[in-house]
């Protein structure tokens, strides 16, 4: 861990008291079940190690997709994610993206960043290759499903700020968005998760 990281680390608590007083990356968006046009479970995406990850095998399971990175004043929500996918590992999926979006906040390769947060933070839960999430011709496909009413029914915001959340139901409709200062034990999230 870098001296910025820790850094970001240790005023996390203050970062996130700002945000929730000011209102800023705090956007809460949700909806009612509804079809989407395109089956989220049609999806897939290339893990950090290079496997294909199915979204066909999600099916039965809420997932939480969140879009990270390593050196932002959020990075700390890596160990409540954990923490979720660890307490609800038979009704939850949590799906790192690292991106690098955001303020160049996450410039380390795919092997670089699994090995930080698994060091740091524990993390076992599946981390995708780093790619865009914003909108444009290199945003990840999830992200573009994510992102477009067109494919998933209603929703078009697209991530805020790095450790924006998105979550999506047992059945696969996307149900709630969470910007970044929503912490992942936020009871905004846990409570959909019980």
């Amino acid at each position: 861990m870098t001296a910025r990281q820790r850094m970001l680390r240790f005023f996390y608590p203050v970062i996130m008291r700002i945000g929730k007083l000011l209102g800023k990356n705090a956007k809460q968006l949700k909806h009612t079940m509804v079809t989407a046009p395109v089956s989220f479970y049609s999806l897939q995406a290339t893990r950090n190690n290079g496997s294909e990850l199915d979204f066909s095998t999600l099916k039965g399971k809420k997932v939480l997709l969140v879009n990270t990175a390593s050196n932002c004043g959020y990075t700390a929500q890596y160990a409540a994610l954990q923490e979720l996918a660890e307490k609800y590992k038979d009704t939850l999926v949590v799906l790192g993206f690292p991106a690098n979006d955001f303020a160049e906040q996450e410039k380390g390769t795919d092997e670089e960043i699994a090995q930080f947060c698994q060091v740091n933070f524990g993390v076992s839960f599946p981390l995708l290759k780093k790619a865009s999430v914003v909108k444009g011709d290199t945003q990840q496909p999830v992200y573009r499903w994510l992102t477009d009413p067109a494919q998933n029914g209603w929703n078009e915001q697209q991530p805020e700020w790095n450790f924006s959340k998105y979550l999506v139901s047992e059945t696969g409709v996307l149900l709630h968005y969470f910007g970044a200062s929503i912490a992942p034990d936020s009871e905004a999230i846990t409570e959909l998760l019980r």
